[in-house]
C-alpha cells in the first residue's frame, strides 16, 4: 500500500469515526429533548387537577418550568451545532478552525465534536469577549456616575 492510499484510508476512517460520534450525540440529544417535552406535557396535563396552589408553590412551579424550558433550549442549540458539524463534515471543511484554518486536534473534536475553533483561537476569543464585557461594564458604570 502506498503512502498516499494509506493517508486516504486514514482520512476515510477518521471521517467515518467522526460522523459516527456526531450522529450518536445527535440521537442522544434528540431523545433527551423529546423526553423532556413529553415530561413537560405530562406535568402540564396532570397539574391541572392539583387544586389551588399558593403563591410560593406557583412561584416554584414557574421557576421549575423556566429551568426545563432553558434545558430544552440549550439541547436544541447543541443539536443545531451538531447538524452544522455534520454538514461541514460532508463538505470536507469539518475539523478546521474558523479563525486560523489549522486542523482542530482530534482530542478536542472527540470532547466537543461540534467545535469550530482550535483551542488557541477559542481561548483568544473568550479572552476578547471577557475584555469586551469588562469594558461594557465600565462604560455602564461611568454612565451612571455621569448622571449624578
Amino acid at each position: 500500500m502506498s503512502a498516499r492510499s494509506n493517508q486516504l484510508t486514514m482520512a476515510q476512517d477518521r471521517y467515518v469515526e467522526l460522523k459516527r460520534i456526531l450522529e450518536e450525540r445527535r440521537r442522544e440529544i434528540l431523545s433527551e429533548v423529546q423526553e423532556k417535552m413529553r415530561d413537560v406535557r405530562a406535568v402540564g396535563a396532570s397539574g391541572e387537577g392539583q387544586g389551588v396552589l399558593d403563591a410560593a408553590e406557583t412561584s416554584e412551579a414557574d421557576i421549575q418550568d423556566d429551568i426545563e424550558l432553558a434545558l430544552i433550549q440549550m439541547k436544541s442549540e447543541t443539536l443545531h451545532k451538531i447538524e452544522e458539524a455534520l454538514a461541514r463534515l460532508d463538505e470536507q471543511t469539518y475539523g478546521y478552525c474558523f479563525e486560523c484554518g489549522d486542523e482542530i486536534s482530534e482530542r478536542r473534536l472527540r470532547a466537543l465534536p461540534f467545535a469550530v475553533r482550535c483551542k488557541d483561537c477559542e481561548e483568544a476569543r473568550e479572552i476578547a469577549q471577557q475584555r469586551e464585557r469588562q469594558l461594557s461594564q465600565r462604560r455602564s458604570a461611568g454612565f451612571l456616575l455621569d448622571l449624578n
